[in-house]
């Protein structure tokens, strides 16, 4: 598997990067491990979490996944993984922060707070990357950014970056960092598929004007793009299954964001242009997310090693210029799927 650089750090990791959310939630310790297993024999080195998983965010099993996963590590070659997590922050809507009155910010207690809780759950001395979950545009960059590159000095954490940043967030960071002699962010995680691909919009030209890596998540769509929603259905166990049929009002509003028409469409013609080549749409999926210039990891996600196999598939693939040409058409034919 090929490796790319994060950002301009001096941290490399593989193209593909394992996604942690449902461990704890759907998917069990044992059968986790088992995923985990798999991904690293077959070249990943790199894992992505955070201090809220598993989703949906419970209270019973907040930062039961960061727990799953420290044990796993225990026994590896630290050296020879790459591990990411995150510090909630203010949330988002339904996403809210695991603390007694789910109110927060990306200030100094709250981040040291969270970063000593992630070392303990998944048994570390150090983060290779930590990351901002959602960002706090009401408090500033300054305190942030000064606490975080405080704890990369300490060797708590390597690098930094955020997630589910704008185009605003991405470039005022940047600019306070340059002017407060901060560590900056050298990565940004948000969502990213043939289904969404808002980013390049701008964040695309940021990124490689700034000199900062992409790690998509939802590189399928949050498993739209798997097919298994078409033609109505609503498969047992899968997560906008649940949110449909008996989630609040934002985990429902959340699911038709995914799950709609246009997007339902688009899947179903790619799901043609992948049997017309001979591929997994899954790894059709995969594949085209991790061929940007921009990107340096794909994160996937899986439930059980079936689900993981087409993912994986993607590791060593290259789309040919006409297969993209016939995504971009099809993208053309439903612009913006996902609103």
């Amino acid at each position: 598997m090929e490796s790319r650089r994060l950002g301009k750090s001096g941290i490399v990791v593989s193209e593909i990067c394992l996604g942690t959310m449902t461990f704890g939630s759907q998917v069990d310790e044992a059968a986790a491990f088992e995923i985990m297993d798999r991904a690293y024999e077959s070249g990943i080195d790199f894992f992505d979490t955070a201090e809220i998983y598993p989703v949906p965010p419970q209270a019973d099993w907040v930062h039961r996944t960061e727990e799953i996963v420290g044990r796993w590590l225990q026994g590896k070659d630290r050296s020879s993984i790459i591990l990411a997590t995150k510090v909630v922050g203010p949330g988002h809507g339904w996403f809210k922060p695991p603390v007694r009155n789910g109110l927060t910010a990306l200030d100094r207690h709250h981040i040291r707070t969270a970063v000593e809780g992630s070392l303990r759950r998944l048994q570390t001395d150090y983060i290779d990357l930590y990351q901002t979950h959602w960002p706090d545009h009401d408090f500033g960059y300054e305190e942030t950014l000064e606490v975080l590159t405080e704890l990369k000095e300490e060797g708590k954490v390597r690098v930094i970056g955020s997630s589910n940043e704008t185009e605003w967030g991405v470039m005022k960071a940047n600019q306070v960092a340059a002017e407060r002699g901060c560590a900056r962010y050298e990565t940004i995680q948000n969502n990213f598929s043939i289904n969404n691909r808002r980013f390049e919009d701008a964040l695309a030209d940021i990124c490689r004007r700034e000199g900062m890596s992409l790690l998509p998540y939802s590189p399928i769509g949050g498993g739209v793009l798997s097919g298994k929603y078409n033609d109505g259905a609503l498969p047992e166990g899968a997560r906008f299954s649940d949110y449909l049929k008996s989630g609040g009002p934002r985990q429902k509003e959340m699911a038709q964001r995914f799950v709609n028409e246009k997007s339902l469409a688009t899947t179903a013609a790619l799901m043609g242009l992948a049997e017309e080549i001979g591929m997994d749409v899954v790894t059709l999926a995969v594949a085209w997310s991790k061929q940007h210039d921009f990107v340096a990891s794909t994160i996937i996600g899986a439930n059980s090693l079936e689900q993981l196999a087409p993912s994986l598939a993607a590791a060593d693939l290259k789309l040919s210029d006409d297969v993209l040409a016939q995504i971009d058409a099809i993208r053309a034919q439903y612009p913006y799927p996902m609103g």
